[in-house]
């Protein structure tokens, strides 16, 4: 068995469906803590899902040869039938649970084994048994053989052939449970349902801004379903579209709305499922609205794309309702600029899928965009590069010694990565960072796409 322990770029772009892996239970039992214990365990985590790690409740972890995504759900408390305001709270929790439940393809029902059962975990049990999934019955805080023997036998009251003991707080029993646990995962499917070359196109943006309404613009016909109603499309929609000898593959996503507009039971799982299409994506076209022009949840969904290194688009749609208003289209490009400097590389355009105004220049300028994404480079032209931006402007001293950039090579593409060796990697300063990464854009002409740029201390040879 083995962990994915280190990341030297981004994830790479797939069409294998991901497993989710749910993992509930009342409160209390230690939900977070298992979930903390399985997404950090030996580096055991890939990536975390862009745009959630701030609340941790989701991330893409590795084991052994697989991966999937573990979703911490709130926990479950016992159905009630009051019109409290109090357990408004608690109700959503439970909704959102019951959610996770469905979108899950295997449960992990965490129970507290030095409490013993309660009557919400007889209800939980008998919730679940209808879903007719895979369920791993999960005893926490047993941190030891000799507690198996003292607090196990309470718990096959609930029926269960197999309980699976552990400690979340020590990681005991975590290697058998998850080696268990991907036994369980359906067999990768084959991702030759498309050709090879096929450019990867995710359409994000939030509800109603027109995604489905520009694919078919760009499909030519009405492929998609496109209504006026938020959250629509609730799972990502792949349709494949081959113009001028080439292929492209146009995901159809539901719409991200900011974390205190997620409530309804639908919402917030298919925000996992448009996630993990940016993640088999490699280029993501970010529609804004126009009208309403570009807000802040515009800039977080911007924000997913570039913690996955993702190229992308900035589409503007719905041009024609200011057509005529050249002042509101100075604003709206003025707004657009200021709120996203920090991807001042991808292009704006600006469409409307209603007429067909702009869409034209979609494909050109994706074709533009992958062309770059995919690059590479001999190593003596990065050394030139590297060694004309050091001799322009040195690196500044670190503790009264020279930085010194050894050479530089590409370790990846899509976006293209390179390593930078160096005697003192961590003391490069991020506005030095930066101006590295500008100047590889400006001489590599890599105008339109992200790049990374890592630095690593270079390995000195060790002697008898």
């Amino acid at each position: 068995m083995s962990f994915s322990a280190e990341i030297t770029g981004p994830p790479v772009a797939d069409s294998v469906h991901r497993t989710i892996v749910a993992l509930i239970g009342r409160p209390n039992v230690g939900k977070s803590t298992l979930f903390n214990r399985i997404s950090k365990s030996r580096k055991a985590i890939v990536d975390p899902t862009p745009g959630v790690t701030r609340d941790r409740h989701y991330a893409r972890v590795a084991w052994d040869d697989k991966s999937f995504i573990l979703i911490d759900t709130g926990g479950i408390e016992a159905d009630r039938r009051k019109d409290d305001d109090k357990d408004v709270m608690a109700d959503n929790i439970r909704e959102q649970s019951l959610q996770a439940i469905d979108e899950a393809d295997i449960l992990l029902f965490l129970l507290d084994g030095k409490e013993g059962i309660t009557p919400t975990d007889f209800e939980v049990t008998g919730l679940i048994r209808r879903t007719e999934k895979p369920v791993y019955f999960v005893v926490n805080k047993i941190d030891g053989p000799e507690l198996e023997a003292n607090l196990l036998p309470a718990f096959y009251e609930l029926g269960v052939e197999t309980l699976w003991p552990v400690s979340a707080e020590h990681g005991y029993g975590l290697r058998t449970l998850l080696d268990s646990l991907i036994k369980e995962f359906p067999e990768t499917a084959p991702t030759t349902l498309y050709p090879e070359d096929t450019i990867r196109l995710a359409f994000f943006g939030r509800p109603n801004v027109g995604k489905s309404s520009l694919i078919n613009r760009l499909l030519g016909e009405d492929r998609m379903v496109v209504s006026s109603i938020p959250g629509t499309t609730r799972d990502s929609v792949d349709t494949l579209l081959t113009r001028q000898k080439k292929n492209y593959l146009l995901i159809d996503t539901a719409g991200i709305r900011r974390k205190g507009k997620v409530r309804e039971k639908l919402e917030k799982f298919s925000i996992i499922r448009a996630l993990g299409a940016l993640e088999r994506s490699h280029l993501a076209l970010i529609l804004i609205d126009a009208e309403e022009g570009i807000t802040e949840q515009d800039t977080k969904v911007i924000g997913y794309t570039q913690e996955q290194g993702r190229a992308c688009i900035l589409v503007i749609n719905k041009w024609d309702l200011v057509k005529n208003d050249k002042k509101q289209q100075k604003r709206i490009l003025a707004e657009v600029e200021l709120a996203t400097p920090f991807v001042g590389f991808a292009p704006v355009l600006t469409v409307s899928a209603l007429t067909g105004a702009g869409t034209k220049k979609i494909l050109p300028t994706i074709d533009t965009i992958y062309k770059q994404y995919c690059q590479t480079f001999p190593t003596n032209r990065l050394n030139r590069v590297l060694q004309k931006a050091a001799g322009k402007h040195p690196p500044s001293l670190h503790r009264g010694r020279r930085i010194k950039f050894l050479y530089t090579t590409q370790i990846a593409s899509r976006p293209p990565t390179f390593v930078i060796f160096t005697n003192y990697p961590k003391a490069v300063h991020f506005s030095y960072h930066r101006y590295l990464i500008n100047t590889f854009r400006q001489e590599l002409g890599l105008d339109k796409i992200p790049i990374r740029i890592v630095f690593r201390e270079r390995q000195r040879k060790k002697y008898g």
